[in-house]
């Protein structure tokens, strides 16, 4: 693959905190990029010819390669760049799990709070009122049936979370130690929202000034070097670019009894089930691989992470 082929394309829009922290560690890792904004809501029609189906913000491509949810975006980056490393040896395991709470449930009870009546109304303050019903309407159709926190519920749960953020920084620069980890980028992003997103609702941080201290620490990062891009150059790319070669020594680890070369779907286990489908490729110990064929886009290869997502076989 050429370099300019191998550059990768964030797919993602400037308000979106899942991409905030996709950005910050490209940031971190001085890995020069290439930006494409993404509608924040349906129809997202150049999105679907590159995923399939998969309409959560942000993805990764590289040429043909397109890659679903910010965990294991995290992981494809450093493999990329490996230093400074996103998974210090001494805590990986720590790091992933803490990673994969401020992913789920911080996010979750910052964004009920960050999204109350006050919140949502400073956040569609200048824009027309059937702007607000759109983003209303999509987040409810994405999120199906799943229980969410009420803002009085979620309020008095976020400053427990702070507060245990902050205990986690007592003593040290980030959460884990000396050096920022992927568990300070994903516990980074629902706060930034707080602050930078809907600032109104920024004075529940005041009670902890070390986690205030630890985002302009976060925030020093940067984004580093990135070229805007246009959604029909990031498809035109894909179509001109052959999906990478499967590893032979990633094992297939069949948990389904669903055999490579079948038809299958994959969707998230709760949040955004839209599904994309396609051949199973690989099913390895920690992503999925699925072959799909898109008139505009081409031959690419969409790849999830197994956990969060469902595997199911297409039935005639």
């Amino acid at each position: 693959m050429s370099e300019s082929a191998s550059t990768p394309v964030l797919h993602h829009y400037k308000i979106s905190p899942f991409s905030e922290k996709v950005r910050l560690v490209l940031g971190y890792k001085g890995i020069a990029w290439r930006s494409v904004t993404v509608p924040n809501i349906l129809p997202k029609p150049d999105v679907l010819a590159l995923t399939g189906g998969y309409r959560k913000t942000p993805f990764l491509q590289i040429g043909a390669d397109i890659y679903c949810d910010t965990a294991l975006i995290c992981e494809v980056l450093e493999h990329m760049q490996p230093q400074p490393s996103l998974y210090p040896d001494a805590s990986k395991g720590v790091a992933r799990v803490l990673a994969q709470w401020a992913d789920s449930t911080l996010f979750w009870a910052a964004m009920a709070y960050n999204l109350s009546a006050k919140g949502a109304a400073a956040l569609f303050a200048n824009a027309p009122p059937e702007a607000a019903q759109a983003f209303s309407a999509d987040r409810a159709a994405m999120s199906g049936g799943m229980t969410r926190l009420r803002p009085g519920d979620a309020t008095g749960i976020y400053k427990s979370y702070l507060r245990r953020l902050s205990h986690m920084l007592d003593g040290q620069a980030f959460l884990l130690g000396g050096t920022p980890c992927v568990a300070d980028f994903a516990a980074y992003h629902p706060v930034w929202f707080t602050r930078q997103v809907v600032p109104v609702m920024a004075g529940i941080l005041d009670a902890t000034p070390a986690v205030l201290a630890w985002m302009d620490r976060m925030a020093a990062l940067g984004h580093g070097a990135s070229e805007k891009w246009s959604a029909e150059q990031a498809i035109a790319l894909a179509n001109s670019s052959t999906p990478a070669a499967l590893s032979a020594s990633d094992v297939f680890q069949d948990d389904h009894g669903i055999p490579l070369g079948s038809a299958v779907t994959i969707a998230a286990e709760t949040f955004g089930q839209e599904a994309t489908q396609g051949i199973l490729l690989a099913a390895t110990r920690t992503r999925y691989t699925l072959r799909r064929e898109d008139p505009r886009a081409g031959t690419v290869h969409v790849h999830f992470p197994r956990i969060g997502y469902v595997l199911r076989a297409v039935t005639a």
